[in-house]
Order: structure tokens, then C-alpha cells, then sequence
């Protein structure tokens, strides 16, 4: 259970585009990419800031700050009108099939919550575990993306601390990944600063003309016509959370490593390099016999990796995970640069044609993922440190951490996320077991690497 007792909601509104959007009279379709998500909880992701005492010469309100933001995100809808709307489904009983999509006119909109907690940012930050207090901080514990049918597929949770005010944005998985995610989050943030000047740049303008495979049309149905058909709960098993920090030198010193141990100059990046660094060191505290599997996948942009390529304001889920196996004992017997140029080799041959290969194979045999077949791998790595998150300033200065939700974590997720002093410097958000924790604590060659 989340310890949120002591979460306080203050109130509640909904947020619809401030004009309306021709286009949201037409059905959002969903292509093979999102509704694959359809079984996967909500991106819970936000942003933590010090409450400032003053703002533009006068003293700070937290009710005209809150007003402030609604009045932005309602123009910032304007341009992600899908995330106002809720999800729909049509089924046809005589071919047991439905069609999801979204209906961008149904429902109240947005759901934007003000809520209080008598904690401080050191509270939360300080110690060595994210506190489970965090969870709060976010709508839609636990609810998976078919739960848009009857949630909003956006919400807004401002948390006001003692000292603090945390952001925090949980958005419909199904809808858009991560690169849309902070797309949303960067726009949002253009907009709220610049609030009286209401244009975005063209080439910031979400693009929502959806990516369907050649030759099979607009509309795709799945083989179901029941939510318990194709939709499982998944419930983590206890899980020890904490955020570890790799500085740009520690970065840069893991990809001169890794290059130089498998006589190459730059070959490896310095994200490969990790990765490896995760995989190695998590895998041991697993104690797994040396002629068993393991795997690591890493979380792809698909966008320029197809042909043509999509643009990057493409909005949408247009990701891959990159799935690379050896045995434990192969892993373990062979030093960081190995394994990273096995990530690396999995990495350089994601080219459009697998990409398309897979939408192929899901349209001969659609399927939705579940978070519980994720075990198969030991590490998955999520996210990305490329992603301009503390670029989000809204009016109050620039972010002092991140912090995510209760979902999509498991056994050997481990998320990234740009380091809060930038520079290339990567703050990574590991879950394990404690025993396991514990033991990766104490991993010698992962812990020199991490920037105490």
C-alpha cells in the first residue's frame, strides 16, 4: 500500500482546449504501435521545484500560479487535443473484433488536481530511497491505458510541500511515448512563459497525422471483444526505488572504458556504456547460474529510423524495445566493453526494416504487451537522457529533481533521465528487490562509476 494519507486534494477541475479544433470532430484512430500499449499503465513522470517567495515583484500565490497554469495548459490542448477526449470502442460481435480509438469530444477534458503535503523537498530528497509518498503525487495509480474508456487520458496533479511544488503529469501510454511526452511537457512550458504570445513554432507543432503501415488503411481491429480478453492487472512485487547519479566525467570515463577494452576509439556510446554497466552489475546481484539467459532491452526512437523518417514532433508511440541476449555466464566472464558493443551491434541493425517486420508480424497476429512477460529480461532500460526535461520552467526557475509514479516498474527497470546540472550527466531510477538492492549496493564496479 502508498503511504499518501498524508497527500491532502484541495480541488479538482477539467480543462478543455481553450478554441475549438476542427480536427477533434473526426475519430483519433490508434495504429498497431499505440494499441499495443493498451494493457500498460499511464507515463507518470514530474518535476519538483522550490516554491518561490516572490514572482514578477509581487508575493507568491499559489491560487494565481495554479490559475496560471490551467490557463496555459488549456492553449497547450489546443495543439494535443487528443489528450482532452477519452478512449471508444466499436465491436463487431460477428467478426469478435473492436476498434479502439479515441473520441476527442467525449468526456470533461483534462483533470487538473491541487493538493497539499506537509513534507519538505529534503523530506523527499534526502533519503537513500525515493519514498513511496511520491506515488501520491500522481492520478491514475495503477490504472492501465484501456481505463482511458472512463478516466481522463491526462491529468495534472500540482502537490504543494512546505517548500516545495511538484508537477506531476500522468499521460495515457496508448496515446504517445515518451518523446511525446516531453513534447507535451516542453510545449506546455513555452506556452505558460510566454502566455500573451500564443504562437509555437512550426516545427514544435505536434503532428498528429498517425503512421499506418502501406496498404492496410487507417483502421485496425483487434481480435477481442472483451477488456478481459486482451487486458491483465499488474501489481509490483516489493521494490527498493532509488535514483543514482553518474556525472558527465563519470560518463565519459565509462564510454573511454568500454572503446578501450574492445579497441575501439568511439565506437561505443557513452549510453551503450551504461546500459552495460546496469546489466553486468544488476545480473550479479541476481545470482543467476552461468548457463542461464539473460537479456537487456533498451527502449528505441523509431522515428528516424525509418524510411522515410517520421519527424520528431510525430505524436504517438513510435518505439522498439531492443532486446539483446547472451547467458549470465558470458556476460559476467567477458569485461564492460563486451558487453556493450553486444548492445551496441543490437543498437547499429534497428533499421526500418525490422521496425516494419514487426508491425507486419502484429498485423498477421495482434497483440497487446503485458507488463508481467516483461521478466524475461534482466535489465530494461527506459527512457532517456536526451529527453529536455528541466528545460520545463514554468515562471518559478529551473527544476531541482525528477520523480516518477507507481507505474510501469518491475523487477530490473531501470529509467533514465537527463542529470539535473545537464552536461551529459544522467540520473538512473533503478527498482529491485531489496535483497538485490542491497547487493548492487555493494557492487564494486557500479558503485565506483556512480558520482557520490
Amino acid at each position: 500500500m502508498i503511504s499518501s494519507q498524508t497527500v491532502k486534494h484541495i480541488s479538482e477541475s477539467f480543462i478543455k482546449p481553450k478554441y475549438e479544433v476542427k480536427e477533434a470532430n473526426q475519430p483519433f484512430y490508434l495504429p498497431p504501435l499505440d494499441l499495443a500499449m493498451l494493457s500498460v499503465h499511464y507515463i507518470q513522470k514530474g518535476l519538483l521545484f522550490t516554491k518561490p517567495s516572490n514572482l514578477n515583484d509581487q508575493p507568491f500565490s499559489i491560487h494565481t500560479f495554479l490559475q496560471n497554469l490551467k490557463d496555459s495548459l488549456s492553449l497547450t490542448l489546443v495543439h494535443f487535443y487528443p489528450l482532452a477526449g477519452q478512449l471508444a470502442t466499436q465491436i463487431d460481435e460477428d467478426q469478435h473484433k473492436c476498434l479502439v480509438f479515441v473520441d476527442c469530444n467525449k468526456g470533461p477534458g483534462a483533470r487538473f488536481i491541487h493538493a497539499t503535503l506537509d513534507m519538505t523537498i529534503s523530506d523527499l530528497l534526502s533519503p537513500t530511497d525515493v519514498p513511496l509518498v511520491v506515488q501520491s503525487f500522481f492520478d491514475h495509480d495503477k490504472n492501465v491505458n484501456h481505463d482511458g474508456h472512463f478516466k481522463s487520458l491526462l491529468t495534472i496533479q500540482v502537490t504543494e510541500l512546505l517548500d516545495g511544488i511538484f508537477i506531476g503529469c500522468s499521460m495515457n501510454h496508448a496515446l504517445g511515448d515518451g518523446t511525446s511526452f516531453w513534447h507535451f511537457w516542453n510545449i506546455w512550458s513555452m506556452i505558460h512563459l510566454g502566455i500573451r504570445d500564443e504562437v509555437v513554432p512550426s516545427s514544435r507543432i505536434p503532428i498528429h497525422n498517425r503512421w499506418f503501415p502501406e496498404g492496410h488503411g487507417s483502421v485496425f481491429l483487434l481480435p477481442f471483444t472483451e477488456p478481459n480478453e486482451f487486458i491483465s492487472r499488474y501489481e509490483a512485487p516489493q521494490l527498493r526505488e532509488r535514483i543514482f547519479h553518474f556525472s558527465s566525467e563519470s560518463m565519459a570515463r565509462l564510454k573511454a572504458r568500454a572503446n578501450e577494452e574492445i579497441n575501439t576509439t568511439n565506437k561505443i556510446s557513452s549510453f551503450q556504456a551504461l546500459s552495460a554497466l546496469c546489466w553486468r552489475a544488476i545480473v550479479r546481484t541476481n545470482r543467476l547460474s552461468n548457463d542461464q539467459s539473460t537479456a537487456c532491452r533498451l527502449a528505441a526512437n523509431n522515428r528516424q529510423r525509418l524510411d522515410p523518417p517520421l519527424p520528431q514532433a510525430y505524436f504517438g508511440n513510435c518505439i522498439t524495445a531492443l532486446k539483446t541476449t547472451t547467458t549470465v555466464g558470458e556476460l559476467l566472464d567477458h569485461n564492460l566493453g563486451w558487453a556493450a558493443s553486444l548492445l551496441h551491434h543490437t543498437v547499429v541493425n534497428h533499421s526500418d526494416k525490422i521496425v516494419r517486420g514487426f508491425v507486419d508480424e502484429w498485423l498477421k497476429s495482434p497483440f497487446i504487451y503485458h507488463l508481467d512477460k516483461l521478466f524475461d529480461c534482466s535489465v530494461m532500460m527506459g527512457s532517456s537522457p536526451r529527453f529536455d526535461m528541466y528545460g520545463n520552467e514554468f515562471g518559478i526557475g529551473k527544476a531541482v529533481a525528477l520523480r516518477s509514479g507507481y507505474a510501469n516498474k518491475f523487477v530490473g527497470k531501470v529509467t533514465s533521465y537527463e542529470g539535473c546540472e545537464g552536461g551529459g550527466s544522467v540520473d538512473l531510477e533503478i527498482c529491485l528487490p531489496p535483497d538485490f538492492m542491497k547487493a548492487l549496493e555493494s557492487d564494486e564496479e557500479f558503485m565506483n562509476a556512480v558520482a557520490l
